[in-house]
């Protein structure tokens, strides 16, 4: 069952608010297990990591900044 927009924005709320920085402290600590790697490989893994957490949730992220496709207008602007 595919979810709504408003449920859609809803999860993207909770996992920007939530689960983004419980990954942050999860990433810094993996990379910090590991010996100090050179600068460029220590941005690799940020960067590889950063795209990795958005993956999954792509799906959610998808369309959440345009306009609620299915509210109803009145010809008077955007519904609130």
């Amino acid at each position: 069952m595919a979810l709504g927009y408003k449920a859609r924005r809803r999860w993207a709320l909770v996992i920007l608010l939530v689960g983004m920085p419980l990954y942050v402290v999860a990433a810094v600590t993996l990379v910090g297990l590991i010996d100090r790697p050179s600068v460029l490989v220590e941005l690799a893994i940020y960067v590889a990591l950063g795209f990795a957490w958005a993956l999954p949730f792509r799906f959610i992220f998808r369309g959440i900044g345009q306009a609620d496709p299915d509210a109803k207008t009145d010809g008077h602007g955007p519904s609130v």
